[in-house]
């Protein structure tokens, strides 16, 4: 599908068209699964506007690739397309055993918030796992397939251990949770 025209009004009364033709409520839970997809989307691109590291960058942007790819199978309910491959989400696998094989063992929570790139990553890791929260909602309840499941509880694992690496590898001091404050 390709959007020639921006402004339609079709949906000025609340109503919008999946990918299929089918007209829905633009609160129907698949609308909102899309919306909090291109949230995701648009918080990984500021994420990359902090990244120095080009084959980061170029990871993060395969990963944006990766959820306009999801959209649009997620578009069009009851299709058998698969846009989100398999090897997409070994790929983001083989990326965070690589990241996460140099850094020492975690020994408590991470406190988010201690420098500007890894507070980045860790807002869209958060965005990430509600993402992922309202995918399995939407399962529940409509046809889809637990790959949309899995590649969304990797890719928050992947940004959790990119923030961590991200510290590591800038020798900022990682903060933990204190449980005696």
């Amino acid at each position: 599908m390709r959007i020639s025209k921006v402004t339609t009004k079709t949906g000025d009364k609340g109503q919008t068209t999946l990918g299929d033709g089918t007209t829905v409520s633009k609160s129907h839970i698949r609308i909102e699964c899309l919306g909090q997809i291109d949230e995701l989307n648009a918080t990984i691109g500021f994420v990359c506007t902090g990244c120095r590291d080009e084959k980061l960058v170029g990871i993060l942007q395969s990963i944006q690739n990766d959820l306009l790819n999801f959209g649009g199978e997620l578009s069009i309910p009851d299709s058998n397309e698969i846009l989100l491959s398999d090897d997409r989400l070994i790929d983001i696998e083989n990326n965070l055993k690589e990241m996460n094989s140099n850094l020492p063992p975690l020994v408590e929570f991470i406190l988010p918030g201690d420098d500007d790139f890894s507070s980045r990553v860790h807002i869209a890791r958060v965005v990430c796992r509600r993402v992922e929260r309202k995918i399995v909602e939407l399962l529940e309840s409509e046809n889809g397939t637990e790959r949309w499941i899995q590649y969304l509880n990797r890719l928050s694992d992947f940004l959790f251990v990119l923030a961590r690496f991200h510290t590591h590898k800038h020798k900022v001091d990682e903060s933990q949770w204190d449980r005696s404050k």
